[in-house]
């Protein structure tokens, strides 16, 4: 298993474990220019916990191995999505990692500090990391996703240093799902609230006029299949 594969997956995996996921959805993916079997789309849940999006992709004609996960908790939840996805294109790696935040950052002190404080040296450690440069993201993928974010390309050393970061993230992240987020770090928003912001946040974090990622996927997939990739992407959790 290639190295972007084994931190994916790993995350997934441990994920998984620790939530007792189990899996509702396995479709194959196959190229769009001939049909040859390139990854998987799966879907792992658990009702009133969480539903965790994987979508893997292997091209060796193009030295393409990308894998991402996305683990949404419920949308009346105020327990922040966690996302990772990691790449191999060429002799160049690259990764994302987050926590997604459920309330307005800006309007939610109490939220930032008890969800995202106890991420912030981890945050700091990781950006001083040799071998990482930042990613070319826009300034509204960033405004889409918390300032806690680490998205970075990487050399083979420094993308082996962020394993660490990554299961830091995921075990704060797990820590939250499994205890919850106290009202006093809500600011008294309802379920009806929270849902509301959920759906129009996934609907812009996951539309390709904000994130180029979907054209590629579609030349790779087929736009059906990048499609319903999106819908998976968007309504995870949701019902």
């Amino acid at each position: 298993m290639s190295l972007s594969a084994d931190l994916c997956i790993g995350t997934v995996e441990a994920i998984a474990s620790r939530l007792d996921l189990e899996e509702t959805v396995h479709t194959p993916l196959a190229s769009a220019m001939d049909e040859s079997p390139v990854g998987a789309h799966r879907v792992l849940a658990r009702d009133g916990v969480a539903e965790l999006v994987y979508v893997g992709m292997t091209v060796e004609a193009f030295g393409l191995d990308s894998h991402m996960c996305f683990a949404f908790t419920p949308a009346a939840s105020p327990v922040p999505h966690f996302t990772v996805d990691s790449v191999l294109a060429g002799p160049h790696y690259a990764f994302h990692l987050d926590l997604i935040p459920r309330l307005d950052p800006g309007a939610n002190l109490a939220y930032i500090d008890h969800c995202y404080g106890p991420l912030t040296e981890v945050h700091d450690e990781t950006m001083q990391i040799e071998g990482l440069t930042p990613a070319h993201l826009s300034p509204r993928q960033w405004q889409l996703m918390s300032a806690w974010m680490l998205a970075h390309r990487a050399d083979e050393d420094g993308f082996r240093s962020v394993f660490g970061a990554v299961a830091s993230y995921r075990d704060h992240w797990l820590g939250l799902v499994e205890a919850g987020v106290p009202d006093e770090a809500t600011g008294g928003a309802t379920a009806e609230q929270l849902s509301d912001r959920d759906a129009r946040n996934r609907a812009a974090i996951f539309n390709p006029e904000v994130d180029p990622v979907w054209a590629r996927v579609d030349q790779l997939l087929g736009p059906e299949t990048s499609a319903d990739i999106q819908a998976s992407l968007k309504t995870a959790a949701r019902t």
